[in-house]
């Protein structure tokens, strides 16, 4: 059963959690270079915790919050 795996917590900037939310929904995971399946499958599974995570809150958001999103983060990275 999946609640007896061992847990991690993971704080993230809200900003972070609609910008990962809103690329892991628009990208094609098979195209996603990897080198092993399971980071696929990592990838699918932060996908769905986001998805259903309520205090991310990232389901909603309109297209206009996705790019104050990505401002944000963006926002002085230096590259």
């Amino acid at each position: 059963m999946e609640d007896d795996l061992p847990t991690v917590s993971v704080r993230l900037w809200r900003a972070d959690a609609i910008v990962l939310f809103d690329w892991l929904m628009s990208t094609d995971l098979d195209s996603v270079p990897v080198t092993h399946p399971a980071q696929k499958q990592a990838l699918a599974d932060l996908l769905s915790r986001l998805e259903f995570a309520a205090d991310a809150d990232v389901t909603g958001v309109t297209a206009e919050d996705i790019a104050a999103a990505q401002s944000e983060v963006a926002r002085d990275m230096g590259w």
